[in-house]
């Protein structure tokens, strides 16, 4: 037996196993095999597959496949009962989610072993956070639904809410997506992941026992199909955690549709490490950044970026600390890293580690799912494990000179979850952190997680936010107004009246330009003939993209600056009312509309330095700050309906939340998009800010759509090309906001649309004290 004096001499960890008897208990009381959880009943189990232990291969239980008809019986039961749900006081439903947390509290220890059964994970990391944090999401979220009519007044639930989550973090997936829909009055069907059903299964047992009605949380297991089947059902929103790969096909298939849709997908989150950081502090930090989970995590940090002073101590520390990092057993508590949670895994992460050609260096794991530890030095910026997610404990790391050069390779991915800056310089980490193309960034830490921070990405690691106010949003039906009438078409054979030619071209980078094609159009109102316009096409939105993208000076200008360009916009505008409401009418036959217009323009000039972000109320020594952030391009197709007002609202949203236009003006009355030019090259918008083309919407829809230089588009046209819209975006995921054939009310001030489609949250968490 070893003594403790020989213990205080090596500091080795000796075992410290947790007991699995309760979880044993609980499986065999339920015969180890498991139907689906349906209208509050649990099921008989069907066809079935093994669900197993990653740590020794050891079968856990028999899981039932979902079929595309137990996905369509368990939306049916969520369609029945959630009107009812919805209908609930705003206190009856957090009552339901307290009584949530409470048994999550209650029964912690029964998840947390469960958990790292299934998924091979350590305990600690069960115990601590998985099921910690869950308790503490549906805690917050019953506030939410105590004060959702005060704080979302008008609020309406989507209705039944389809839910897929992943294998990393089953139970916690689960609340994060779970307990805003309930807050809201929505019903869920859920999925869990194939390879780690059971903790899902459990919670039916804690919905159950504190009250949830029948059919408001409904799961059914399976793999891919069942999922399929879920994403292909009759739901209302769809909630998906995964990867990028999946999270495009189901961009595609969801198409038109009509749902919400919110993708929480992969990443390739930066650690960067200037030389005035505390460099052991940094160490531990990363540690924790690509090592927990034995880095099965979306927002690891698996990109080190180091600066060149420091790298050689900073990996020697690094190389040291891996050594003492201990891989072994799960339900040891002494454990640091545990079991990869499938073979089928760790072959995909040693495949990863075949293909480099950096420089590996691994700790020890024993035989069996484990892997250890891994530094890969000495990549290019290119080498795939700087560029593709491994979803493993891989490090990949490189070296930087400049702040500025950190913050290139930072973006340098087609990712955007998370990142982390380590420095003790202020200036350093404040200035370095918002420039990061990322939904989380995290100042000397890593993965810290609350529900009351939103949680998201950007660029191909999806769209959409979960936890804190942002997060409730995804769960809230939009409102939409009635179907689109079509605009009537006026149609002639003669031509303007002879003069100088005067037709109008496209307006890109601060100037006008002929359309590449050489081709225009006639445009006719009720009297005839009024003037002609050129015809967009892709070479013409090409250069319309590359000009908003030089103008990126826009989206980091001021609020008040912005602020002052509308103001100048809307007095410009004002000065030639007569003129702008004149040449409506030769198009359209309508009424004045410049004199809302400038309204709307002067509204948005409002709005240009007050739509702040949050400081979030986390439980850490510091701040969480929720910033407002521009989405970048926009491409937008603008209505027929109260054209000129209409038009007044999209360039007024656009550039006050910081974003540069690419704007397609409406085929009836293009001719009042034109003749802006000269009002916005009066009013100091900067060259590339606004891009206005002419031209069929059809025909241009998929080109923006499908565009990498864009970042979201907007579509309030009428023809039918929502669709094709949220297609095309599929291949960068960008963010759509299309009306799916209905129009809105474009006298209203109703800002919040526009302000959510105009920006994206980043969440910055900022440590502070001794």
């Amino acid at each position: 037996m070893t003594k403790v004096a020989e213990i205080f001499e090596s500091m080795d960890w000796g075992p410290a196993p947790e007991s699995r008897a309760e979880a044993d208990a609980w499986l065999d009381a339920q015969g180890r095999a498991f139907g689906h959880y349906i209208d509050g009943k649990r099921l008989k189990p069907g066809q079935a597959f093994a669900t197993l232990n990653p740590a020794d291969g050891a079968e856990l239980a028999q899981v039932t496949q979902g079929t595309a008809a137990d996905v369509g019986k368990a939306v049916k039961s969520a369609r029945r009962a959630q009107k009812a749900w919805a209908k609930a006081t705003c206190h009856d439903r957090a009552r339901v989610l307290y009584a949530i947390a409470r048994g999550l509290q209650k029964h912690a220890r029964l998840f947390a072993v469960l958990e790292t059964l299934d998924t091979g994970k350590p305990i600690r990391e069960s115990r601590d956070i998985d099921v910690a944090l869950a308790a503490r999401h549906f805690y917050h979220h019953a506030g939410h639904a105590e004060l959702r009519d005060e704080i979302l007044p008008g609020a309406e639930p989507w209705g039944v809410c389809g839910q897929i989550v992943p294998w990393n973090f089953p139970l916690l997936m689960l609340a994060w997506k779970v307990a805003p829909a309930l807050a809201m009055g929505n019903a869920v069907v859920l999925k869990p992941a194939e390879w780690t059903p059971l903790t899902a299964l459990a919670f039916a047992d804690i919905c159950a026992a504190a009250g949830v009605p029948p059919g408001i949380v409904n799961i059914v297991t399976g793999d891919g199909a069942t999922g399929a089947a879920l994403a292909a059902a009759e739901i209302d929103k769809l909630a998906f955690t995964g990867s990028t790969e999946v999270g495009r096909i189901l961009r595609r298939e969801t198409a038109g549709r009509g749902l919400g849709l919110t993708l929480e997908l992969g990443g390739k989150s930066p650690y960067l490490v200037f030389e005035d950081a505390d460099i052991d502090g940094a160490v531990e930090g990363l540690v924790d950044a690509i090592w927990f989970n034995g880095g099965q995590v979306c927002c690891a940090g698996a990109r080190l970026l180091v600066q060149e002073g420091v790298a050689e101590d900073f990996y020697a520390r690094l190389k040291a600390r891996m050594a003492k990092l201990r891989v072994g057993d799960p339900l040891d508590k002494a454990v640091d890293m545990g079991a990869l949670v499938h073979p089928e895994q760790k072959a995909r992460v040693e495949a990863m580690l075949a293909r480099t050609s950096g420089t590996i260096h691994q700790g020890s794991a024993p035989e069996g799912c484990f892997l250890p530890p891994t530094l890969v030095t000495d990549l290019a910026p290119a080498d795939p494990l700087m560029q593709e997610e491994v979803f493993g404990p891989v490090l990949a790391a490189t070296t930087f000179r400049t702040p500025a050069e950190a913050v290139m390779l930072a973006n340098d991915t087609t990712y955007g979850l998370a990142g982390s800056v380590w420095s003790q310089d202020i200036d350093v980490a404040l200035d370095t952190a918002p420039k990061i193309d990322a939904g989380v960034v995290w100042v000397n830490g890593a993965n810290r997680l609350d529900a009351a921070a939103p949680f998201g990405g950007m660029k191909e690691s999806g769209f959409g936010r979960e936890g804190g106010i942002a997060g409730l949003r995804a769960y809230l039906r939009p409102a939409t107004g009635p179907a689109t009438k079509p605009a009537k078409r006026h149609t002639g054979d003669t031509a303007p009246a002879a003069g100088v030619d005067r037709t109008a071209k496209m307006y890109v980078g601060g100037k006008q330009a002929r359309p590449d094609g050489g081709y225009s159009r006639m445009v006719y109102g009720p009297k005839g003939a009024v003037g002609e316009v050129g015809i967009a096409n892709r070479k013409d939105l090409r250069n319309a993209v590359e000009a908003a993208r030089g103008a990126k000076g826009w989206s980091g200008s001021s609020g008040h600056l912005r602020a002052q360009i509308l103001y100048y916009l809307a007095e410009n505008l004002s000065a030639r009312a007569e003129e702008f409401d004149a040449r409506l009418a030769a198009q359209t036959g309508s009424g004045p509309e410049a004199a809302q217009a400038v309204r709307h323009l002067f509204r948005w000039a409002a709005w240009a330095d007050k739509h702040d972000g949050r400081t979030l109320g986390v439980p850490m020594g510091g701040l969480a700050l929720a910033l407002n952030r521009p989405v970048g391009v926009i491409g937008a197709f603008a209505p027929e309906q109260t054209p000129l007002i209409a038009l007044a609202q999209v360039i007024g949203a656009a550039l006050a939340t910081g974003n540069r236009l690419v704007l397609v003006a409406p085929e009836t009355a293009p001719l009042s998009a034109t003749d802006l030019y000269q009002v916005l090259d009066t009013s100091d918008v900067p060259g590339g800010v606004v891009n206005i083309l002419t031209g069929d919407h059809a025909e241009l829809a998929p080109h923006m759509a499908g565009h990498l230089g864009v970042d979201a588009v907007w579509s309030f046209s009428e023809a039918d090309i929502s669709t094709v819209i949220e297609t095309e975006a599929a291949a960068d995921l960008k963010r759509t906001w299309v009306n799916h054939g209905h129009g809105r009310d474009w006298d209203a001030a109703d800002p919040q649309p526009f302000l959510d489609a105009g920006t994206e949250v980043q969440t910055i968490w900022v440590p502070f004290g001794v």
